[in-house]
């Protein structure tokens, strides 16, 4: 089964029309997206858009063979010319299912939202998934046939994606192809960068794929650190990288601080963010968890755990840190390194990055200053992937 995607934008286009925005400045060349397309090997178009028939010939397509036009979004859409020789647009009703001539199977597949998507079942039994934006699939059972392809809205909703894999609809072999891309995110390296975090990729308007021929997944990195100074987005773009995965343990390492209002109102800020399948734990033992089998571990924050372990081996005071207290924190770090070096779990950190700050008016924080720098180098050389967030702003320093 072949697709061609006519375009791979959101339904106004990228750039928007008189859009002033960074994004939509940058959206040039290959970035530029015409509203998402797909014609599936020549005889079924997903979704009408202006000028269907232009981007059929610039991707040396031609939609004279094609035989059904199927509708997605929640509504029909602004009034589109319907180029001569195509048949009128309709729309399959949810559970049902349309037989071409041409041997393609198509069955509506029920949302969490208005609109219609498509299961499409191609004459050599390879499967594609099509969502319109914005929407989920409802009612997924466990165990599904993994598609081949699977083309959806990653970007808005990862959760969708998160559905398709626990169900195992999205297997390790699935080429999950992001469309209806719109300005939230800049184009280019960033929204390959975010893509690639959920094993999923983006191409440019007029590619045609083979259901079932791409073997090369996007690697999701097993093990990752984020760094950055406060209020920098880095918890955002950890939480970022595990919302299209089905389950994921969030460590907390700060605690509730009973009485602490501000604290409170952080915490409550953090999990209001959070998937409602996601679960927490608080605690800062991080090595039996790490030793154990399960879901992605999202630590937040390493800069926490110190302060705990630095606690517990007294290094705020000299003579303990003198008499046993630095060693005792080398080995805590030590431990915890080892188990990173170890673990099967994926798994991402966030750590403060305070080394480039004001030098610290006191010994403690001088002190505190010091092992954090040295607990974020030695997370980092068990990490396959490292990034520094600036001003929400991320760049991969490895990986």
């Amino acid at each position: 089964m072949e697709l061609t995607l006519l375009g791979t934008g959101a339904p106004a286009g990228l750039p928007r029309p008189d859009c002033p925005c960074a994004a939509c400045a940058c959206a040039l060349g290959p970035d530029a997206r015409a509203a998402t397309s797909v014609l599936v090997d020549g005889v079924l178009l997903l979704d009408l858009t202006p000028g269907a028939a232009f981007a059929a010939a610039r991707a040396g397509r031609s939609p004279a063979g094609v035989r059904q036009v199927l509708l997605s979004h929640p509504h029909d859409g602004p009034a589109v010319e319907v180029p001569a020789g195509l048949p009128q647009p309709g729309r399959v009703p949810d559970g049902r299912e349309l037989t071409l001539l041409t041997g393609h199977k198509v069955r509506a597949v029920a949302l969490d939202a208005p609109g219609t998507g498509y299961a499409v079942t191609g004459p050599d039994g390879q499967r594609l998934l099509y969502l319109p934006p914005g929407g989920a699939p409802a009612g997924l059972e466990a165990p599904a046939e993994p598609y081949a392809t699977v083309v959806l809205d990653v970007l808005g909703r990862p959760d969708a994606l998160a559905r398709l894999r626990e169900t195992g609809a999205a297997g390790p072999a699935t080429d999950v192809v992001a469309v209806h891309l719109d300005h939230d995110v800049p184009p280019g390296a960033e929204v390959r960068r975010r893509l690639a975090a959920a094993g999923a990729r983006a191409v440019p308007d007029g590619t045609t794929l083979e259901a079932g021929a791409y073997d090369d997944v996007p690697a999701v990195p097993r093990r990752t650190l984020v760094l950055g100074g406060a209020r920098s987005g880095k918890s955002v773009e950890a939480e970022r990288r595990l919302e299209s995965f089905p389950e994921v343990l969030y460590v907390a390492t700060g605690g509730s601080r009973n009485g602490d209002t501000e604290w409170a109102a952080r915490v409550s800020a953090h999990q209001e963010r959070r998937p409602g399948s996601w679960r927490t734990v608080e605690t800062c033992d991080l090595v039996p968890l790490l030793k154990d089998d399960g879901p992605p571990l999202l630590v937040d924050c390493l800069s926490l755990w110190l302060t705990d372990a630095m606690d517990a081996v007294g290094a705020w005071d000299d003579a303990e840190w003198a008499d046993g207290g630095e060693r005792a924190l080398r080995d805590r770090v030590r431990a915890l390194t080892d188990a990173v070096r170890e673990t099967r779990r994926t798994l991402v950190a966030v750590s403060n990055e305070v080394g480039s700050g004001i030098v610290p008016a006191t010994a403690s924080g001088r002190r505190y200053r010091d092992e954090l720098g040295r607990l974020n180098t030695a997370f980092a050389q068990e990490c396959e992937q490292v990034l520094l967030v600036v001003a929400g702003q991320t760049l991969a320093l490895r990986g």
